[in-house]
């Protein structure tokens, strides 16, 4: 006998994460509406119609669509939420910040869509490849080496420092958040760095720009009054991950995003960190 199938049929996606967990969970078929900004996987926005930005969005045209659940992200949405349950829709909006909760989120969804089992095969497998990394960062640590000092930065102008989750994330590749105080501030203007000369201060080995939604300048970065000293600027170790595969509290991060950030760390390790191993931790922002 054909098990019912009592999930939500006409999915509305208004962030990127959850539209890419359904497509990775293979439940493409019951997302009717994504958000303009979705670019992960690229085929959803050849699929589906884009019927939200992230503050906003047109009601009707998301009522047309006839959604029996509307996913959504943040306190941010929290307005637009409410338009849609005073309309009578099914919402859920999500508010996850810590890679813990991104887990819990992804295996929410997938039980949601009677897909438990695969979400947690899949959610075991992102745990392998962290506790890879874990290992690898082990292996080099024994050998010698030091972890990288990271300034991460979501934005340039004011510069924003790291979001919990990429914190975290940076902090499990193998490196130092230069930050960490900051980054249980969910809200970007809670972040913003009123002095960037903290950050000389604090003396990052490794500069990591994802400005959301545009490109990131390093020549810019390190132009800056008195960044020319920075170990990263004087080094050359600026680096782009771009905001999609990082700044997204979702599968992306947990996989392309960190995996990114490995690279980048252990090329440091492997050169420069060895080198470096002997010097004194540098004062101010050591976790």
């Amino acid at each position: 006998m054909t098990r019912p199938d009592f999930g939500p049929q006409r999915i509305v996606c208004l962030t990127e994460e959850t539209t890419e967990w359904l497509y990775l969970l293979g439940q493409q078929h019951r997302i009717v509406g994504i958000s303009g900004y979705t670019v992960r996987p690229p085929q959803a926005r050849q699929e589906k119609p884009r019927v939200s930005a992230f503050l906003n969005a047109k009601i009707d045209k998301i009522l047309a669509l006839r959604p029996d659940h509307v996913f959504g992200f943040s306190d941010l949405q929290a307005d637009l939420a409410a338009a849609l349950i005073r309309a009578g829709v099914a919402v859920t909006v999500f508010n996850q910040r810590s890679v813990e909760e991104i887990f819990a989120m992804l295996w929410q969804v997938a039980a949601l869509v009677g897909c438990a089992q695969q979400g947690e095969r899949l959610l075991e497998a992102m745990r392998a490849q962290h506790a890879a990394m874990r290992e690898a960062v082990h292996e080099r640590l024994q050998q010698g080496a030091r972890r990288p000092r990271v300034y991460f930065e979501e934005w340039d102008d004011p510069p924003i420092t790291a979001i919990r989750w990429v914190s975290e994330l940076i902090e499990l590749a193998g490196g130092q958040d230069i930050f960490p105080e900051r980054a249980r501030e969910s809200l970007g203007k809670d972040r913003v760095l009123p002095d960037p000369q903290e950050v000389v201060r604090r003396a990052p080995d490794l500069i990591i720009g994802s400005w959301c939604g545009k490109k990131f300048r390093p020549e810019r970065v390190a132009a800056r009054p008195g960044w020319q000293d920075v170990p990263a600027v004087r080094d050359g170790q600026l680096h782009e991950i771009k905001s999609a595969d990082i700044l997204q509290p979702g599968p992306a991060a947990l996989t392309d995003g960190v995996a990114q950030l490995h690279r980048i760390i252990l090329a440091w390790m492997d050169g420069p960190g060895r080198a470096a191993a002997g010097e004194l931790p540098r004062e101010g922002g050591d976790a």
